[in-house]
Formats: structure tokens, C-alpha cells, sequence
């Protein structure tokens, strides 16, 4: 099968052939019918994450046909339509069973721990904890955007950020995940603020629905701050760092009112994994802070409800589909990319 492999981390990884997955026993292949572009998949062509191991094949926001099952498996089918979590769960250790198979201590990740996505065929394992069904009617290409970005941001806004009708929410970091953040928050009542560099990104926010969008400027996190609290009347209900960074991680908890939710999304790497915050305001003022980390699968349906609805349109927030052969250039462009939204690739 054609793939694209990262044989040097930082070197620009190449589409060649390789040989196709095994079928796990306990899971399936799919062909691939859609996969996202997202940045942590940089990040792991970065050499950032530990547990990649090279030659390597990245890719984890995907969709497609199940072509093979594992003996072990009983839920799934050749022929079904299916999109998964970017955590497979174990599904049997003490935190599955408590429902939380989205930090499931064994979980493995298309992508990271294993084999992704950006191939014609996948391998997954633990089928029958973790695929989820496509619904009749929703595309390979919107399919692929739940798995990591959109479901990730419909959890952190739904469970970790609370948010209401009538709430302020702050979404700092306008592309994937923020851009679903800010649509999952519209469509929950809220008046969102969506902060983004990029004039492309904000345009796009205002599109999701954002009410304001903010250029950061040269300003400070703290001076942001000040400016996201006088943007939302005294402070925001909920925050979310949708990029990832010791500084939007210091406005996102500055920017809350009193008994506000700061909500971590983006990865905090390299100097960044220790960040410092100010744990007097979190005190003083009750604040929360939670990190995010995906969505268990069991978790879709609600999800799946709003998008059968209408009040959720993910497709909307796909910018481009593109073909294999451009992923590469697609992976290398994301620190700086100008085209706002999802890049979907489809192999």
C-alpha cells in the first residue's frame, strides 16, 4: 500500500509502498477513506512525542471501511463505516471500566504508538471498545474531523468548560480545534470571544459563529488578559487554549471571572510542560483548571445527535481535501499555515 513514512524526525517524510497492516485479533483494518491533518501529527514528525518510534507512519483523525476483522472481534463487520478516537482504551482496566477510556494508562494511538492514517489501510486494535459507527449520510471527509479535533473540543466545551446558554467563552487559537470549540460553544447559547494572529483564522471564526474576534497583537499575556476581560464584561465563564503555549495558557486563566473554567486543549511541550500559572487567582477567585484529552468513544452518540440535528455542521470547518501525494507539503505547512480550517487528506 502507498503510505507516507517519516524516516527522519524534522526531514520531510515521503509517500512510498509499503507492506499492508495485520489484522489484530481483537480488531480490524480499515481502508482509509479520509484522514485529518492535525498538528500533533507535526508534532510527532517534530521527534516531540516519546512514543514514536521511526520508520514511521503518522495520521490519527480518520475514517473508513472496514476491510478485515480480527477472530476476537464481535460488534464490527466488513463493509461498516467507521471513524475512532485518537486514544484507543484498553477497555478492561480499572479507569475503562469507570467510563474514562479517554486516559486509559494502556491506550494506544494510530499515529504514535503505532502505525496511523496517512496510508491506504490502517490497522486498530480493540475494535469493539473503541470504533464508532458512521451515521447514514455524513461523508468520509466530515467523519474524519471528529476523531481528535472536534470531538476533543465538544468534550472540553460540553464536560470540562460547563458552558450554558448566556455564558462568555474565550477560545484562544482559531484553527481545528479552536474553530470547533467556538462552533460547539455557539450552538450551546454562548457569546464567544475567538482570539487568532491570523486574519484568515479569525475570518473563519466569525464564520463558526464567534460574536468577536481579537488579533493578539504585540500585547502581552497579561495585557490580553485585560482585553479578553473587558470583551466579555468582567471576565469569561469558560476559557480554552486551543494552541497551546505558556502564554495563552496564562491569559486563558487570567481572562476568567471569579468561579471561571480555564480548559487546556493544546499540548504543552518541550519548556512548556512545566507551565507556570497564577495559582493565587485560581484561589483567591475559586478558579478551575482542567486539562481535555479526547473523547471515549461511548461519548460520540450525544455528539452524533447534535450533528443529525443541524445545531452542529463539522464539515463546514474542513478548508481543503487534498490527496497523499501533498501531505507531506500539508504536514511541513502547519506551523504557518494560511489556509484556514481542517485539511483533510484523502488517500
Amino acid at each position: 500500500m502507498r503510505a507516507l513514512v517519516i524516516e527522519q524526525f524534522g526531514v520531510l517524510p515521503e509517500v512510498r509502498e509499503v507492506a499492508e497492516p495485520s489484522c489484530p485479533p481483537d480488531g480490524v483494518v480499515v481502508r482509509v477513506g479520509a484522514t485529518g491533518v492535525c498538528r500533533s501529527d507535526w508534532h510527532a514528525w517534530q521527534g516531540h512525542d516519546d512514543g514514536v518510534t521511526l520508520p514511521h507512519v503518522p495520521g490519527h483523525e480518520l475514517a473508513g471501511t472496514v476491510v478485515e476483522v480480527g477472530p476476537d472481534v464481535r460488534a464490527w463487520t466488513v463493509g461498516d463505516l467507521v471513524t475512532v478516537p485518537f486514544v484507543m482504551a484498553c477497555g478492561t482496566c480499572a479507569t475503562c471500566r469507570a467510563g474514562d477510556q479517554q486516559v486509559c494508562p494502556r491506550q494506544t494511538q494510530p499515529g504514535f504508538t503505532q502505525w496511523g492514517s496517512f496510508a491506504e489501510l490502517v490497522a486498530l486494535d480493540h475494535a469493539d471498545i473503541n470504533l464508532v459507527r458512521v451515521p447514514d449520510g455524513m461523508t468520509p471527509v466530515a467523519a474524519a474531523a471528529l476523531g481528535c479535533r472536534f470531538a476533543t473540543a465538544y468534550r472540553a466545551v460540553t464536560v470540562h468548560g460547563a458552558v450554558r446558554a448566556g455564558h462568555e467563552v474565550v477560545v484562544l487559537g482559531c484553527g481545528g480545534v479552536g474553530l470547533s470549540a467556538v462552533m460547539v460553544a455557539v450552538a450551546a447559547g454562548a457569546r464567544v470571544v475567538a482570539v487568532d494572529p491570523s486574519p484568515a483564522a479569525r475570518a473563519a471564526a466569525r464564520a463558526a459563529g464567534a460574536h468577536v474576534t481579537i488579533a493578539p497583537g504585540d500585547d502581552d499575556p497579561e495585557r490580553l488578559a485585560e482585553r479578553l476581560v473587558e470583551a466579555t464584561g468582567g471576565g469569561a465563564h469558560a476559557t480554552l487554549d486551543a494552541l497551546g503555549s505558556a502564554g495563552t495558557a496564562l491569559t486563558g486563566v487570567l481572562a476568567l471571572r471569579r468561579r471561571g473554567r480555564h480548559v487546556q486543549v493544546g499540548l504543552l511541550l518541550g519548556d512548556d510542560a512545566r507551565t507556570a500559572l497564577p495559582m493565587d487567582r485560581v484561589l483567591a477567585w475559586e478558579l478551575s483548571v482542567h486539562g481535555s484529552h479526547g473523547m471515549a468513544a461511548h461519548e460520540y452518540p450525544a455528539m452524533l445527535a447534535a450533528i443529525a440535528r443541524g445545531s452542529l455542521v463539522p464539515s463546514t470547518l474542513v478548508g481543503r481535501t487534498i490527496g497523499l501525494g501533498d501531505a507531506p507539503a500539508a504536514l511541513a505547512s502547519l506551523p504557518s499555515a494560511a489556509t484556514a480550517g481542517m485539511t483533510v487528506v484523502v488517500p
